[in-house]
């Protein structure tokens, strides 16, 4: 959860309760608990599972309601947490990444998230299996053509208000908006409908880190009960449908979670994030034939005046053709660079070192633009999920991200340009059985801690690397 997001809302005095006390199950009676949830979501058909904002915490995302909740704190009258990272950077927990395991086994048929994280999406959970009753703080949608777009930064609104982009859907250009909601919103029937029916179908509705206090969301798990289903709760505080569940498990999520899949003989899968961009070199000719007068920009994907947040700086080096060339430093957005050279110079290579935001698993990555004045643009638009999926492999076998490869490249006639997008694994996480992330920052409590051996293997040594390698080998 954004801190910003919650000085967006609107002001309400009645936020529920706030602040209970986090109960934990003696060690003997979460584990029974454990085993016997396993074997409810064994011998389920059609398992549904809700989330709140606990699921979220091991991510550095802190909650509403808990002890060092927003709203809680608010109503102490103490200063708000300060973020642990860019709430743009938070990555999916164990907890996500499990669901993404039983949805891809077959077992979780849908998801229902009050969350606004997006980190059910970023995890691998499909759209057509998930509801995001409270909307997305990085989704854009289109009112005219439906659309959604997926944003690596923030969107700045919410409210459903009216955002600086347009829709790119071919013949469209309708204005965005935004898809969180303010308190005085309804919830969307496009998220309510499908949550809806699939609760009434569930024989099985796990509800993971919510308090259910907030209607008519919460009322949604109650709805399996009529055809036979059972609730189960897994939250630290007691809450309002207690009563109503079939189990109440009071532990942490992950810890519950972790415990299920391994009963379940299932792993969680690693977590890798690739970030997209696009490289624009722009080229013309100055009046008298004599000088080539070229644009570099790095930009996002997402538009030429969207921000990009997950790169810092750009460095900016030249070949052997092109040494006595002035290098470069980009800092401030839009990271442009302009130079004016011979029209007759012979091709060169520009090399970028692309310096990374804090909350990207790697400190950089290097791409080689090759330049000729003279020759054509070679277009290529490659299979982008193949892409992605080949990135992915690399960083788990290598144990590190600031991997890329080129996903597409066009050519633009005027002004005379060469647009290439490029794909760049930004983040890589293992999750081990103990509930801990390896291999990049290890989130816990809400707050961000940094393991030993450095943010995604950047500064790990080789036999730590061999030993971490071993174990995804082991898991495949």
């Amino acid at each position: 959860m954004s801190l910003g997001y919650a000085e967006k809302l609107s002001y309400i005095e009645d936020v529920g309760k706030v602040g209970m006390s986090e109960l934990f199950d003696p060690p003997r009676i979460l584990q029974e608990k454990i085993e016997k949830l396993a074997k409810m979501i064994r011998k389920s058909k059609h398992l549904v599972v809700f989330t709140g904002a606990g699921i979220s915490t091991s991510c550095g995302i802190p909650d509403f309601r808990g002890p060092k909740g927003i709203w809680t704190l608010q109503k102490e009258g103490k200063a708000l947490p300060e973020a642990s990272l860019p709430f743009h950077r938070a990555m999916p927990s164990m907890t996500h990444m499990a669901l993404v395991e039983l949805e891809k086994a077959g077992i979780l048929k849908f998801v229902i998230s009050q969350n606004i994280d997006g980190l059910h999406l970023r995890s691998g959970i499909p759209r057509e299996k998930l509801s995001e009753l409270h909307g997305n703080s990085f989704m854009e949608t289109c009112s005219s053509c439906g659309v959604e777009y997926f944003r690596d930064f923030e969107v700045e609104t919410i409210g459903l208000k009216e955002t600086p982009r347009h829709c790119s859907n071919v013949g469209c250009d309708a204005r965005l908006k935004d898809t969180v909601l303010d308190w005085e919103d309804a919830l969307p029937s496009k998220e309510m409908n499908p949550a809806e029916k699939h609760c009434k179908m569930a024989d099985v509705v796990l509800c993971l880190g919510t308090s259910l206090q907030i209607t008519p969301a919460c009322n949604l798990p109650l709805k399996c009960l009529r055809s036979g289903g059972k609730i189960v709760i897994v939250n630290l505080q007691k809450t309002p449908k207690d009563k109503k569940a079939n189990m109440v498990i009071h532990g942490l999520v992950d810890k519950v979670i972790a415990g299920v899949i391994d009963q379940l003989d299932l792993q969680i899968p690693p977590f890798v994030r690739t970030d997209l961009l696009q490289i624009i070199f722009t080229r013309g000719l100055s009046t008298d034939g004599r000088y080539m007068n070229w644009t570099l920009r790095v930009a996002s994907v997402h538009g030429k005046e969207a921000p990009l947040p997950f790169v810092r700086s750009v460095e900016v080096s030249f070949s052997e053709e092109g040494k006595k060339w002035k290098e470069a430093f980009l800092n401030e957005q839009p990271l442009r660079l302009k130079r004016r050279t011979a029209s007759s110079t012979k091709p060169f290579n520009i090399i970028l070192k692309l310096n990374f935001s804090n909350g990207c698993g790697c400190s950089c990555t290097h791409i080689r633009i090759p330049v000729d004045f003279e020759g054509s643009i070679e277009c290529c638009n490659h299979d982008k999920d193949s892409i992605l999926q080949k990135l992915r492999r690399k960083a788990i076998h290598d144990l590190c991200c600031g991997q890329n490869a080129v996903i597409e490249r066009k050519g633009i006639k005027t002004p005379k340009s060469e647009v290439t997008v490029y794909a760049i694994a930004t983040n890589m996480v293992v999750y081990d059985k103990t509930s801990k992330a390896c291999g990049a920052a290890s989130l816990s409590n809400g707050s961000l801690k940094r393991q030993n051996e450095g943010i995604g293997g950047v500064q790990t040594s080789r036999k730590r690397r061999t030993e971490r390698k071993r174990k995804v080998d082991d898991r495949r």
